[in-house]
């Protein structure tokens, strides 16, 4: 890689307030805020509306919607569509 050219590469901390979760890993992103880890050390700390601990198709509370009784409501509104 070239020196110079690419943005600084550090740890920072995501932090979900929805789920009061948090998770330290390493990012390009920056944030002027900071938060005090477990290990004792400072990061840049972003806050996040969706993580895996809230995001419904990870909680396993994600719901399947009825897409063939979809189809077949728009079928008898506007009829079938005829064969090629």
């Amino acid at each position: 890689m070239k020196h110079g050219i690419h943005p600084a590469y550090g740890p920072v901390v995501f932090r979900d307030k929805a789920a009061g979760f948090a998770f330290l890993t390493r990012s390009t992103a920056t944030s002027d805020t900071t938060t005090d880890w477990e290990d004792g050390n400072s990061y840049p700390v972003i806050d996040v509306e969706i993580s895996s601990r809230s995001h419904p198709f990870y909680t396993g509370t994600a719901r399947v919607l009825d897409t063939a009784g979809r189809v077949e409501r728009f079928e008898r509104r506007y009829g079938r569509r005829e064969a090629r």
